[in-house]
């Protein structure tokens, strides 16, 4: 099986099309302008596809056989990509890849971005919402948790980070795009959760119950803040209960994506418990 020919192969690390790349790997801006992210590595790819994005194009640097031929199995998924392919170089895709080991095979997607309305949840919905989450790799884990556990979305309040930043794509390794994850503001998802009777349990340690006391077979959402400053008031006054995991140690905290996850689970033990 011979190599498929790309529309061009690219050495050289002025194209345009390449700084195109890295532009949109180091820039919310840029991503925005342009309405395009990066997604590297099949898994990844495969996942951002089959959740119905449209590929703009492909930046291949693939290993070959002592015959010169691509790998069967990396040169038939070269051939399912629906856009334009373009050869580079390894010094080439050194440098418009964001992180090592993605197989030699980076994509240029084009967004699309979802609303709260958009949403299609389960008759017993389980949601996480995350206020002001800024490190992208903690939401990436908290969204791998989410897809692990079926919760139903992930919203994001008043963020800092955007939904398509690499790192976040990464630590996700694609569940970004298998969980239904949309932005709003805090009082946009306040209202959402009130009008659709899904309680809400904000996870803080000031006047809170331990979370395995708390009823989680009904609708429910989990409002998690920053590590620093926790939750705004806005979200502690909307709480239908407060709720706290035990910390035995020193510390007063845990990471914000082990809590998600802590919390998750429990919720997916006590509906299991229940057959709900």
């Amino acid at each position: 099986m011979q190599l498929i020919m790309p529309i061009e192969y690219i050495s050289s690390l002025q194209n345009q099309k390449i700084k195109r790349v890295v532009l949109l790997q180091q820039k919310s801006s840029e991503r925005r302008k342009e309405g395009l992210f990066v997604v590297e590595g099949r898994r990844e790819i495969l996942h951002c596809c089959e959740a119905g994005y449209e590929l703009d194009s492909a930046f291949c640097c693939l290993p070959l056989t002592e015959n010169g031929d691509a790998p069967e199995d990396f040169q038939s998924f070269i051939d399912s990509l629906s856009c334009p392919v373009y050869m580079v170089s390894s010094p080439v895709y050194d440098k418009i890849a964001y992180r090592g080991g993605t197989e030699g095979i980076l994509t240029v997607v084009k967004m699309k971005t979802k609303s709260l309305e958009d949403l299609r949840l389960s008759d017993n919905p389980l949601l996480m919402v995350v206020e002001s989450v800024e490190k992208p790799g903690n939401l990436g884990a908290i969204l791998r948790s989410a897809d692990a556990s079926a919760t139903d979305a992930v919203i994001v309040c008043d963020p800092l980070t955007d939904l398509f930043n690499p790192n976040l794509i990464r630590s996700s390794i694609g569940a970004v795009f298998s969980v239904p994850c949309v932005t709003c503001t805090s009082e946009e998802c306040i209202s959402y959760l009130k009008k659709n009777g899904i309680q809400i349990l904000t996870a803080q340690l000031q006047d809170s119950s331990f979370y395995y006391d708390v009823d989680m077979c009904k609708p429910t959402a989990f409002i998690m803040g920053t590590e620093a400053t926790g939750l705004t008031d806005k979200w502690r006054n909307a709480a239908d209960a407060h709720i706290r995991i035990p910390m035995l140690g020193r510390l007063d905290s845990l990471n914000v994506s082990v809590s998600a996850a802590i919390l998750l689970y429990e919720a997916v033990r006590q509906r299991q418990g229940s057959g709900k």
